[in-house]
């Protein structure tokens, strides 16, 4: 019990740290929401607001207040529930974030099942198969496959499966102006539009979880009880799935957390490269445009969520291994 109001005393001042820097880091940008210019060809820069609109919407949001105090203000307006209202888009933040974060859990949750799925079964053979032909092949090819940037994966990717082969969708995540005859015809649109972007983040933590499930299960097998194991004459197979890879899942579950957090952040290239609706792809228009409460709203939602994913992981693995202090 204490344990746990450890963990969620750490989890409170963790969250008052991010809200202080999800406030101040937008307005260190240069620039602000309305002070756009564009430039030419020679550099020069060409004004499209007059300085007294800007200076009448500066007053307007309360953008001419002193920090200290828009803080304050914002977190008052947090505490009751109020995000505020996008700038560029008149819109309330909350409703675009509504609107947006379905699409991103789609292919967030879409790639964390995947490669921690594919990357136990690879770490496993590897682990079964060590220092042989399989295990060299895949550690040298997936170790390569890693340095690979994800927005230079998913270019990859979209120039292959979109613009030569022809099999998936361009851009976007459902069929515009579609007429579904019934939800699973909705869900397979849906699911085709995912498959490249929940891919290409499969792909980018699918080493991960491939070397941990690898190098646990070689060092779990050299233990006591599976020489115990194997001297009561169990079969491999069950000495493999029953006493060495339920051991070794429990790393694989705490890096479960901090994957959820890297897709999360990883989502804004990913679903910029495929013109993917997602909290990414807004968050990227939002940063360009300087809307302050947006990219406040985005930031708070990814860094919630990735709060709420390793507590819940911590008291996961408190649970499947009480031995271990948090």
């Amino acid at each position: 019990m204490r344990d746990n109001r450890a963990i969620i005393s750490r989890f409170l001042l963790t969250l008052m740290i991010l809200l202080a820097i999800n406030f101040f880091l937008p307005r260190m940008m240069p620039g602000d929401p309305f002070s756009l210019t564009s430039s030419d060809v020679q550099g020069e820069d060409i004004v499209i607001m007059t300085e007294a609109q800007r200076a009448y919407y500066m007053e307007y949001y309360g953008l001419d207040r002193p920090l200290h105090e828009q803080f304050i203000i914002y977190l008052k307006n947090l505490a009751g529930g109020d995000l505020g209202k996008s700038i560029s888009n008149k819109m309330a933040v909350g409703d675009m974030i509504r609107i947006h974060l379905p699409w991103t859990i789609l292919i967030v949750f879409g790639a964390t099942v995947i490669s921690t799925i594919v990357g136990v079964l690879l770490g496993t053979l590897s682990a079964r198969n060590q220092k042989k032909g399989v295990d060299r092949f895949m550690m040298a090819g997936l170790i390569a496959f890693a340095e690979i940037p994800s927005f230079l994966l998913g270019l990859i990717l979209l120039l292959i499966f979109v613009v030569q082969l022809r099999l998936f969708p361009i851009a976007g995540a459902v069929t515009p102006f579609a007429d579904y005859g019934s939800v699973w015809s909705m869900a397979g649109d849906v699911a085709y539009h995912a498959v490249l972007p929940v891919l290409t983040l499969s792909l980018t933590q699918l080493t991960g979880v491939y070397l941990l499930t690898r190098n646990t299960l070689i060092t779990v097998t050299t233990k006591d009880y599976i020489r115990t194991a194997r001297a009561k004459g169990l079969g491999e197979r069950v000495v493999w799935t029953r006493h060495a890879l339920r051991n070794a899942l429990l790393p694989v579950v705490t890096r479960t957390g901090f994957m959820i957090g890297a897709l999360m952040g990883g989502s804004v290239l990913v679903e910029t490269v495929f013109s993917y609706p997602g909290l990414g792809m807004t968050l990227r228009s939002a940063v360009i445009a300087r809307d302050y409460p947006l990219i406040q709203g985005i930031l708070l939602v990814i860094a919630v969520s990735i709060l709420i994913c390793n507590l819940a992981v911590d008291l996961i693995y408190k649970r499947l291994d009480p031995r271990v202090v948090i």
